[in-house]
């Protein structure tokens, strides 16, 4: 294989997970009787240009679907952190009625309806039809299309040069990462501003997340490497900030390299500093995960196993992406976790994809009251924690596996 970006052969493994069916390919009552298709799950480090990345299987068109159901509003504290990121976005580039925004994978509307309700002009690009729709109803317009130069073109011939673009949890999931960032080249004013949101690298490995890695993560990116790439398609990275959302995140601020109306931060000076004193430009930093996944898998197997023998029930909570890697990669089936709870009816009667595991929801904790409720989307736990208080009530208790096993 290819790297991605810069084309160099790949040589060099940093993980491999097995194989799983796209995590978030939900099955009903129909598609459970058919056979999955699953994909090798091999994650592999170009060493010209230190971009990690999916060994490539499955076309886009099979993980973004019609039945895509990941929705970005049932979750508050997200709404939180995207308001807040309105807020603060308008003011710093003073943005008005008079602006124009656009969203790539604006998802369900999350945030875009704060900009539309202020009364800023706005699209939203957003493949996936069940999502699509949903943004639709709250008054949102919305492109359904696969966002790259050819589309960023068009949008600019349509509606103008955007004053902002923002791309939040997109940047990982694009095949061809190189006519995607030249969309942006396309369609920002020369003194537009676009920013981009991801899972910080650097915290994936440090904070031992291996199971925010699935199919639909095609990149996993530094901010070193986003510097690179960035700069190979025509975009100038002047910013960055380190954000709690997703274990770890940052949002970096970029321009077009033809117009240089921002200088670079010290923010950003520090945080390329920080990543290559801790060793992203060195081999040795990508070795040795995969015993850290290992570890995290062998002990939730345990914990299930030790519950069941002792006559203990333990439920899930979350059908996230990242809980199906870990349950897919660790072999857990319902016979160890007899279902999952999740408060967002698209996935509600559904079952995990691979474990088949049924999805119900939050009623059903409140009706079998299990012993233990693992938190599968661990980077919301504090919500989820507020959110499930009840199961004190029966001295219930929570568990997480990721960075290692917690009772709590």
């Amino acid at each position: 294989m290819k790297c991605r970006f810069c084309s160099e052969t790949l040589n060099s493994c940093f993980v491999d997970l097995g194989s799983s069916p796209p995590s978030n390919a939900y099955l009903d009552r129909f598609s459970i009787m058919a056979p999955e298709k699953w994909f090798p799950l091999k994650i592999l480090v170009c060493e010209s240009c230190w971009l990690v990345q999916t060994e490539d299987f499955a076309d886009r068109s099979e993980l973004f679907n019609h039945d895509y159901a990941y929705f970005s509003s049932f979750s508050e504290t997200w709404l939180q952190h995207s308001l807040k990121f309105k807020q603060n976005i308008c003011e710093r580039l003073n943005l008005n009625q008079k602006s124009f925004v656009v969203e790539v994978a604006a998802n369900d509307g999350y945030l875009l309806q704060f900009f539309s309700s202020d009364g800023i002009p706005c699209v939203g690009i957003e493949p996936t039809l069940s999502t699509a729709q949903a943004a639709r109803e709250k008054g949102i317009r919305v492109i359904q299309e696969f966002f790259g130069e050819d589309l960023g073109r068009k949008i600019c011939s349509d509606y103008g040069q955007a004053d902002l673009i923002i791309a939040n949890n997109v940047l990982a999931h694009v095949p061809d990462i190189n006519d995607f960032l030249k969309g942006f080249v396309e369609l920002l004013k020369p003194n537009g501003v676009a920013t981009f949101e991801f899972p910080s690298f650097l915290n994936l490995v440090q904070g031992k997340q291996f199971d925010t890695i699935y199919h639909e993560h095609f990149s996993y990116l530094s901010v070193t490497t986003a510097v690179k790439i960035f700069s190979g398609n025509g975009l100038n990275i002047f910013d960055v900030e380190e954000l709690p959302t997703h274990g770890g995140s940052v949002r970096i601020h970029a321009q077009s390299s033809k117009y240089s109306h921002y200088p670079k931060s010290k923010r950003l000076n520090d945080m390329l500093s920080l990543e290559i004193n801790a060793g992203i430009k060195n081999p040795i930093f990508y070795q040795g995960f995969s015993n850290v996944a290992t570890k995290i898998k062998n002990d939730l197997v345990s914990f299930l196993i030790d519950a069941k023998t002792n006559g203990k029930i333990v439920c899930g909570y979350g059908a996230a992406a990242k809980g199906n890697t870990l349950l897919n990669y660790s072999g857990i089936r319902p016979d160890l976790l007899p279902f999952v709870a999740d408060k967002n009816p698209a996935k509600q009667n559904k079952f995990l994809p691979g474990s088949r595991i049924p999805v119900f929801s939050e009623e059903e904790l409140y009706n079998r009251k299990p012993d233990y409720v693992l938190i599968l989307p661990w980077n919301i736990k504090v919500e989820i924690k507020k959110q499930l208080a009840k199961i004190r009530n029966w001295n219930g208790k929570f568990v997480t596996a990721v960075p290692s096993l917690e009772v709590f």
